[in-house]
């Protein structure tokens, strides 16, 4: 039904494109009547545009005149020359037709695929001109450093000559300069520099330390799938050196190295017993002993040379499977004993065995294992023969032994990670005495990124180099849940269909696919599949020595560092002149890619390097006339010069050749590959060569394959091809991306937690930072305090209650309160009332002897380092409770709500330490000794002589020393000692703040005397 509904009214994509086609002549016709102006009148139409918004119309109304406008200057400025990071480039672009619906699609807050070449980056120009007219502000997000700058001044020459300002994010730009470049209309950056500005803002100690003073109005993504998907999987974080670093690192890793020798030493082995068994016949035995070698260290290479064999493979397959039954898990669990160590290559995790517990330190086996901590407590809380103070300190032990434990137990395990899972030059590279992390995705080095949890340590160490301090997570938000703050998004690439419903489940983002300005000339060839990659190699040699030879330019994209070397050394021996551009050589990414289309140009690359720069070809590898480009049929069966272009791709260039020596994990980055190639209706070539050793066909597709390849009998050196299996690979391609999808997703539902938590936090912060009185904050503060002590005193129902309300008042507050200063009727209310009454007289007796400036910034420094003291030990409790709570599933409980539940109550928690931290530093801190004086001096006696009052005594001995942190110089300074003759009683020094009602477990009853249990009365949620 839905194919025969598409046929009859066209797909969603079709009905928008026929909406949009008539508004495209409109936008001509404007331009055809703008061309009738000078320009100096139509320059002016900007600054009429912004009027016109003033006295009430919308950015709709003006859209199709704003295009004209921008079409029309984009006209007027060709042949003018303009300097580009130092290069002066002549501008020669007009908008073409399809690039109008492409503008229109962003503005209405789409995602615009668009081929390489159609020229997204003036595409843009569209909306963002239209947008930043609103003066709200419009945020351009690139991939690099260098796009931004490229862009920022390429089209900010249109920009300027229509008189709107343009501003560009660098790194290390200090906050002066970088708020400017916020303020300016239009503003260029990576995500990144956008993220972390966003974070910094939230950690300001005052106003003008904030650059994005516009807030989020409007964000166009350039290439949006690298950005938003691929991108989105680490977080962007902000970190501070740990008060505590771990040397286990440093210390385990010998141990650990060791640990990985006897293992690799001992897979041998059972290969070698394997080997022997097959040779008797004996398939059962040798199939378990390879099972063994796959849990032990699947990428072991005398492994895969063995199963390149189909039959071997399959026996392999079919024992693994075998092993996931309940009838054979016992046996796989002995089997996995043997081992020292078991690695899972899909999840990226490695964990010891009991025989690898004792390997590492045979005098203690115990020292690597975890004791049954639940079972100790268990059996701790039955022994009555204990007093209470002997349990809490049995109790204190036992967790601080799990917590050693498994401290070490976790080291050993990402050193595992860091030897057997994570490879140099594929994962990361090595240089300047550093562990530099190689984007997965776009070969780039993530510079200034580190991975979490240990394991960037347990590289270093693996590597030798030195291993950096730990850090604390200071300020964290994911990529997602930043650009969803936009009150407007959209987007543009090359390739977005593909994860179409990522795109709207995520960001509520549709795509749109703009046809191309002319026709597609390129040739994709079936993918060439061979058994090793040995072979496969050699085949993608061959392919460039023939391309080579007859001038064609050939683009070989690899997934890994180290594969695009590989290639390298070979081509060096066959003599071939080349270039590569990977992770360890991207100072030249834009000229090596400009270049690449020249005669006889060999470049090798990794898949996503060189994205965003177009690579043109030299008119000597263009042999098709204006007819052939024109012609709706172009195939391999194409005729050209009255052959099949079949022939002629054998003989003749034919455009770029994209070679990709393996498929990526994700179609969308083979799309992306391909799109090299052909740009503006040139034509190419493509092909995939893929082998059965590749990770994604080992990991997720290499059954169908292997199969077929068993019926036909292939041989070594000999290549299968057809159609069908381009669609096999595409169907493990659909397995991973949705597996990565999920990932993501899940990533996503634990920090919507955290953002819902973070805009709470950030909100209250910033209010503080801009407040005029940040004093009724405070005062909110004091009363949540006062309230909940309040509510404590009378839960308890006794005099005892009263009394500790009391002595926390006075030990918090100078009050001097005395129990018939209470009112009669002790409601929870009243006594919250009656306190806070006398709080802010206090307070404002206080304030009268204060600066009145400088008074103000030292209540806003109050409460900001209140808030970020407890929000960093927050995140840290948070990241804890992430690593943990995955537990919860063994018990058949969903993590993902364990996780909300505990984190709504450790959010609950941290609020009330806020508060009761701004409570506290309201009378301990002033702007001047002398202010503090005269403060002292307007107190009561009777207030001061009170033997409760405590809080003054306390405060004078505290202040005896420099907090750990002091306001910023002019913010004030620490409450010193009382004046010389104030008569202050030698007070004891204050107890810890508790609750009088000690918290509630959920079957307990409820401290409000109800009756119920306190999860169906005041625990309920």
């Amino acid at each position: 039904m839905n194919w025969i509904l598409k046929k009859i009214l066209g797909s969603k994509n079709e009905r928008d494109l026929k909406k949009m086609r008539p508004l495209v002549e409109k936008i001509n016709a404007y331009d055809e009547e703008y061309k009738a102006l000078t320009d100096e009148q139509l320059q002016a139409k900007t600054q009429e545009f912004k009027d016109r918004l003033q006295q009430g119309e919308t950015l709709e109304d003006i859209e199709l005149e704003a295009f004209a406008v921008v079409k029309n200057a984009a006209r007027r400025l060709c042949g003018s020359e303009v300097d580009v990071i130092g290069h002066p480039i002549s501008w020669e672009m007009v908008h073409f037709d399809v690039q109008l619906i492409g503008g229109m699609a962003m503005h209405k807050g789409m995602i615009a695929e668009m081929a390489t070449g159609e020229g997204k980056t003036l595409v843009a120009t569209l909306p963002v001109y239209l947008n930043a007219l609103s003066g709200k502000g419009v945020h351009v997000v690139t991939t690099s450093d260098y796009h931004s700058q490229r862009d920022s001044e390429w089209m900010g020459h249109l920009y300027k000559w229509l008189g709107l300002s343009v501003g560009c994010l660098k790194n290390q730009m200090p906050p002066p300069e970088r708020r400017e470049q916020y303020l300016c209309d239009i503003t260029y950056g990576t995500n990144s520099e956008f993220g972390f500005d966003y974070l910094r803002d939230n950690m300001a100690y005052s106003p003008e330390d904030m650059v994005q003073q516009k807030g989020h109005n409007f964000a166009i993504v350039d290439e949006i799938d690298s950005i938003l998907i691929d991108e989105a999987r680490t977080p962007l974080i902000i970190s501070g050196p740990a008060p505590y670093s771990s040397t286990q690192y440093s210390e385990l890793q010998p141990a650990a190295a060791r640990l990985v020798r006897r293992q690799r030493d001992l897979c041998t082995r059972l290969l070698q017993e394997a080997k022997e068994l097959l040779d008797a016949g004996d398939q059962d035995e040798a199939a378990l002993r390879m099972y063994q070698v796959f849990e032990g260290m699947p990428k072991n290479k005398q492994l895969m040379h063995m199963i390149e064999d189909v039959k071997i493979r399959k026996l392999l397959e079919k024992t693994q499977m075998a092993m996931l039954s309940d009838m054979r898990k016992e046996q796989a669990r002995k089997l996995r004993q043997e081992l020292f160590f078991t690695i899972d290559e899909k999840g990226h995790d490695a964990g010891l065995t009991e025989k690898g517990c004792a390997e590492m330190n045979p005098e203690d086996p115990e020292m690597y294992v975890l004791p049954d901590m639940v079972s100790a407590m268990a059996e701790l809380d039955g022994d009555t023969g204990l007093s209470p103070e002997e349990i809490m300190e049995k109790r204190r032990a036992i967790q601080e032994d799990f917590a050693l434990r498994n401290e070490r137990v976790h080291a050993v395990d990402q050193l595992i990670r860091a030897y057997c899972v994570y490879e140099k030059n594929v994962d990361y590279v090595v240089q300047d005495n550093q562990v530099l992390i190689v984007d997965e995705h776009t070969g780039r080095l993530m510079v200034g990124r580190r991975w979490s949890d240990g394991l960037h340590q347990s590289v270093e160490a693996k590597e030798g180099v030195t291993i950096e301090r730990e850090t604390q997570t200071l300020a964290t938000i994911t990529i997602q849940n930043y650009f969803r703050m936009y009150d407007k998004l959209s987007g543009m690439t090359g390739t977005a269909e593909t994860e179409a419903d990522e795109f709207h489940q995520i960001y509520g983002l549709d795509v749109m696919v703009i046809p191309t300005n002319r026709p597609v000339r390129r040739v994709d060839l079936n993918d060439q599949v061979y058994k090793t990659q040995r072979e496969k190699f050699r085949a993608v040699i061959e392919e460039i020595k023939a391309a080579h030879a007859r001038k064609q330019p050939v683009l070989v994209g690899t997934v890994a560092v180290e594969t695009s070397e590989v290639l390298s050394r070979m081509l060096r021996r066959e003599n071939i002149v080349h270039n590569v551009l990977n992770a360890k050589n991207h100072a030249r990414e834009a000229e090596i890619v400009a270049n690449a289309g020249q005669p006889g140009a060999v470049t090798i690359a990794t898949n996503m390097a060189g994205r965003g720069t177009d690579i043109k070809l030299g008119k000597e590898v263009v042999y098709l006339d204006e007819k052939d480009l024109q012609s709706k049929e172009f195939s391999l069966d194409s005729k050209v010069d009255g052959q099949p272009l079949r022939k002629l791709l054998e003989e003749r260039p034919c455009g770029l050749y994209v070679i990709a020596s393996e498929r990526h994990e994700s179609r969308r980055i083979d799309r992306q590959l391909r799109g090299r190639s052909a740009r503006q209706g040139d034509p190419g070539v493509t092909r995939f060569y893929v082998s059965l050793e590749d990770n994604l066909m080992r990991l997720f597709g290499s059954d169908r394959i292997s199969n077929i390849m068993e019926k036909l009998g292939i041989e070594e050196g000999e290549v299968l091809e057809h159609p069908w299996l381009n669609k096999s690979i595409e169907t493990a391609q659909r397995r991973v991306e949705q597996q990565n999808f999920m990932m993501r997703k899940r990533t996503l539902e634990y920090d919507d937690v955290m953002n819902a938590q973070r805009g709470e936090i950030y909100g209250f912060r910033s209010e503080a930072l801009t407040s005029e009185e940040p004093r009724n904050l405070i005062y909110h503060s004091a009363e949540q305090a006062i309230a909940t002590h309040a509510a404590d005193a009378v839960a308890l129902k006794t005099e005892q209650g009263i009394h500790e309300f009391i002595i926390w008042v006075n030990t918090t507050f100078p009050l001097g309160m005395r129990e018939h200063d209470l009112p009669d009727e002790k409601t929870a209310d009243s006594l919250a009332e009656c306190v806070m009454e006398r709080v802010k007289k206090a307070y404002d007796l206080k304030a009268r002897h204060e600066s009145a400036d400088s008074f103000t910034r030292l209540e806003r420094h109050m409460i900001i380092q209140s808030i970020d003291e407890h929000w960093q030990e927050y995140l840290r409790s948070m990241d804890s409770l992430r690593e943990s709570v995955g537990l919860q599933a063994y018990g058949q409980r969903d993590p993902l709500v364990e996780y909300k539940r505990e984190a709504y109550h450790l959010f609950m928690d941290l609020m009330d330490r806020i508060y009761e931290e701004i409570a506290n530093s309201m009378f301990r801190s002033g702007t001047s000794i002398e202010a503090i004086e005269d403060f002292f001096r307007s107190l009561s006696s009777m207030q001061v002589r009170h033997p409760q009052a405590s809080a003054l005594a306390a405060a004078s001995a505290q202040a005896q020393r420099q907090p750990q942190n002091a306001p910023p110089p002019g913010m004030g300074q620490p409450m010193g000692a009382p004046p010389p003759g104030m008569d202050l009683p030698q007070a004891p020094a204050p107890t810890p703040i508790r609750k009088a009602v000690p918290k509630a477990g959920r079957n307990d009853p409820c401290p409000c005397g109800s009756g119920r249990k306190y999860k169906k009365c005041c625990g309920a949620e």
